[in-house]
């Protein structure tokens, strides 16, 4: 097909898996280029395209399609807060905090940071943040600091308050927060980073290796460790936890923050638990052991009455013992978060969820069949799973089924479109 030297093209340039994101979307793309250059066909558009590095980057930026909105996934800045507070001690003035989100798009994600952590109470001049995004459009936009509705969601907007004022229909930020923030275009896959050894405390790279194939994926994650300081801390997103541990991190231990470090034993980790924050998400302390308790046998006459339980109270503690699987889970409790998945299949109806659980648990500890059985009973219940798609398809890739990964990849990123309109 003619539009394979396409994909081949990005594939090099970006790093970008086609079958990630979908053909269509490609394809959607090069018409759009076609139409605004006037080309006759693909044959055209490919010597246009070669003869011009402006229409590289604008066929780039129309595969590119970003997505994001402040303070996305609140618990991973919460948990940065407290993890920078201690970090800045242990500088002890020596040098400011230096903190990287790669990619950027538009800006959303760290000036997050910088309002996280200004929020906070330190001083401007102890941290800096740096945005990278290959799309010069993307980075301008967010230089520009200009924000729709769509930038806002989820019911805490109290930050807007703070450090935005209207303009018009939109929302400008404040600019004391827009000075903690240097923006640049760059690839993360330009061999100049890997010169940026052990540069930065904090690194936010989240959504990113999920379109990549297994190759690039390895090669963006060994730039990613050699950004990421020897005790500094990777933050990542949702799907992307599996792949880490198959490429030496382990998470940290603080609950739906998705931080993971090094496993070098040399390196010392940082403390687990994050200090006080504005957007603080209360965590449950671990329940205590129950102590067995032997009971006489009751009398035979005695017959226990079965204990009625109503739909809502049945629902609210299915719904908490999910709540506390997940916490156990990205705490790196995996034996009590294996248990609590067995007890809720045991008391409640099965659920994706649970497998997923179960899967990930697994994949984490080498059992890949077990993964494989509990993923594929996921999507037995829930077709549509994007975290399981993502980490079945991780797991497929890896044991060297790339077709039915690429499938996989491919269900997973028409999901995360769906989802995200």
């Amino acid at each position: 097909m003619s539009e394979q030297r396409f994909y081949r093209f990005l594939q090099e340039r970006i790093g970008l898996d086609v079958d990630s994101v979908g053909a269509p979307m490609i394809e959607r793309a090069l018409r759009q280029r076609c139409t605004a250059l006037g080309a006759e066909d693909l044959d055209d558009y490919w010597l246009r395209l070669q003869q011009s590095h402006d229409e590289q980057q604008a066929l780039i930026e129309a595969v590119v399609v970003p997505e994001t909105w402040f303070f996305r996934y609140p618990e991973s800045f919460t948990a940065l807060v407290g993890l920078a507070h201690k970090r800045l001690a242990e500088l002890a003035g020596t040098r400011p905090l230096r903190i990287l989100s790669l990619p950027c798009s538009t800006g959303e994600e760290p000036y997050s940071i910088a309002m996280a952590l200004l929020d906070s109470g330190m001083a401007p001049g102890a941290f800096r943040v740096d945005g990278m995004d290959i799309s010069p459009n993307s980075v301008g936009r967010g230089e520009q600091a200009l924000y729709g509705r769509n930038s806002f969601r989820g019911s805490d907007l109290a930050f807007r308050e703070r450090h935005f004022a209207a303009e018009g229909d939109n929302q400008r930020l404040d600019t004391r927060v827009r000075k903690q923030v240097h923006l640049q275009v760059g690839n993360v896959l330009d061999p100049a980073l890997r010169s940026q050894d052990g540069w930065y405390d904090f690194v936010f790279c989240r959504n990113l290796l999920i379109y990549f194939d297994v190759p690039t994926q390895q090669r963006v994650f060994e730039v990613l460790k050699h950004l990421t300081h020897a005790n500094g801390v990777l933050f990542i997103g949702p799907a992307e936890g599996s792949l880490l541990a198959r490429l030496g991190m382990r998470p940290l231990g603080i609950a739906q923050s998705f931080a993971y470090v090094r496993q070098d034993p040399q390196a010392s980790a940082p403390a687990i638990q994050p200090a006080p924050a504005p957007r603080s998400t209360p965590q449950a302390a671990p329940a205590p052991r129950p102590v067995p308790v032997v009971s006489p046998p009751a009398p035979r006459q005695a017959m226990a009455r079965p204990v009625l339980v109503s739909p809502q109270a049945q629902r609210e503690g299915a719904d908490a013992l999910l709540a506390s699987i997940a916490e156990q889970a990205n705490a790196g409790a995996s034996d009590q978060a294996r248990a609590s998945c067995e007890r809720y299949l045991r008391q409640f109806e099965p659920k994706a969820q649970v497998y997923y659980w179960l899967g990930l648990l697994s994949d984490t500890a080498g059992d890949a069949q077990a993964a494989l059985s509990h993923y594929r009973k996921a999507l037995y219940l829930e077709p549509q799973h994007s975290e399981t798609l993502v980490h079945l398809a991780a797991l497929l890739a890896s044991q060297g089924d790339e077709a039915g990964a690429r499938r996989l990849q491919a269900r997973a990123a028409r999901v995360g479109r769906e989802s995200e309109r």
